[in-house]
């Protein structure tokens, strides 16, 4: 039997959500954005009211409000989306025990044996829309392949833009419907990867498919090869829910609320992210081997900043031995410039099954008290107890613990 999967994207989720939650919103276009006081005023999703008017998603919310003035902005609300996202998971498994959460609005379904149970799978498709938007109030769009890849593409180039909101595309289909699009379209390929194929006279999906495999992989290795397979629909990767599992990086980054430029504010929000980063490592239970700090300047035209990392001799999950790596890094390589953002990333991840003991780290006594912090964070919340340098000015803690993903929840 072949395979059957699908990709279930919702149509422009988070404003869809709140048109579900308030009935007066159903018939004007509703912009989902950050508040432009905190720097964060890009629409994050526009209904489809919205967009006919040519909104679109991640641009600046002035820019959106001058192409629709009528439009209703309403702040983002992530725990609500985070909740509605799982009663979809809930309504998926009601079709299949093999779901894989892509997104937090996209999750693949392997419905290969669930055929005989609710029939083909264009049916199956108009049945999972049919239950979530009686349940739940948002419409889904669905792409179906005989593989994730294809389910994928299937959505995002026809499902997302014909009426039904489904589309099935499989082998067959290859020749008509994906290699005579633009490469651009092809999964993986942004823009820079786009500049380099068009550059080697690639300009469709089906230039790269019938490309020498040799020659791609010649001049970008195992990512040539995946970009030919991808081209080809070639993908073996199975519906998984360990997808998000298994990671190879824990890292956070923060958009200033406003341009700081003094190295004393800069350190009080690095030993902050430090701690953040140290903390979700040791929930999952992760050591890293390498730190990475990450800074962006204030002008967008002309981009300052860095992106420096450093391997650590010991793997390490504290915060403490990670703030004191980001702050060489960043007393090393900032440039003076006022700063907008920065990140902390912990690299190299290894299960913390077991780790090296020091003589001279004081290792055992770090890990009691980080431990005791970590169950007080759980219990009371992430404002139970901090450092004394995040209640000056400088600090960030407290607005943060306000916010999932940078956004009020």
């Amino acid at each position: 039997m072949d395979k059957v999967i699908f990709l279930v994207d919702m149509q422009s989720f988070y404003a869809s959500v709140e048109k579900a939650a308030n009935a007066t919103l159903a018939t004007k276009p509703v912009l989902v954005s950050g508040d432009p006081k905190q720097r964060s005023g890009i629409i994050l999703a526009a209904c489809p009211i919205a967009k006919q008017h040519g909104v679109k998603t991640a641009e600046p919310l002035w820019e959106a409000q001058n192409k629709c003035p009528e439009a209703v902005v309403v702040r983002p609300r992530m725990q609500l989306y985070i909740d509605v996202s799982y009663q979809i998971t809930k309504i998926l498994e009601q079709f299949s025990n093999e779901i894989e959460v892509y997104s937090i609005d996209e999750q693949f379904i392997d419905l290969t044996a669930s055929q005989r149970l609710f029939g083909t799978p264009a049916q199956i498709a108009e049945k999972i829309q049919r239950t979530i938007v009686e349940n739940i109030g948002v419409q889904a769009r669905i792409g179906i392949g005989p593989n994730k890849v294809l389910a994928k593409m299937a959505c995002d180039v026809y499902a997302k833009k014909n009426k039904q909101g489904i589309f099935q595309l499989d082998h067959t289909k290859l020749q008509t419907h994906l290699w005579p699009l633009p490469v651009g379209k092809l999964f993986g390929v942004g823009s820079k990867m786009e500049k380099h194929l068009t550059k080697m006279g690639l300009h469709t999906i089906g230039n790269v498919a019938n490309y020498p495999l040799h020659w791609l992989k010649k001049r970008w290795g195992i990512n040539g090869e995946v970009l030919w397979r991808t081209a080809n629909g070639i993908d073996y990767s199975p519906v998984t829910s360990q997808t998000h599992q298994q990671q190879k990086a824990i890292g956070h980054q923060m958009t200033l609320p406003q341009d700081y430029y003094h190295l004393d504010d800069i350190k009080v929000i690095l030993l902050e992210l430090s701690e953040e980063v140290a903390r979700r490592a040791r929930k999952q239970d992760y050591l890293g081997k390498s730190i990475a700090v990450t800074a962006r300047g204030i002008d967008f035209d002309l981009p300052t900043g860095f992106h420096r990392q450093q391997k650590l001799v010991t793997e390490t999950y504290f915060g403490v031995d990670i703030y004191r790596v980001a702050v060489r890094l960043f007393e090393k390589f900032w440039d003076g410039l006022p700063v907008r953002s920065i990140g902390i990333t912990l690299g190299q991840l290894e299960k913390a099954d077991t780790y090296q003991l020091s003589l001279f780290d004081r290792t055992e006594e770090k890990e009691n008290l980080s431990k005791a912090i970590d169950r007080m964070y759980e219990k009371y919340g992430p404002t139970a107890v901090v450092r004394a340098s995040s209640l000056m000015t400088a600090g960030q803690v407290h607005e943060r613990a306000n916010k999932i993903g940078g956004h009020y929840k």
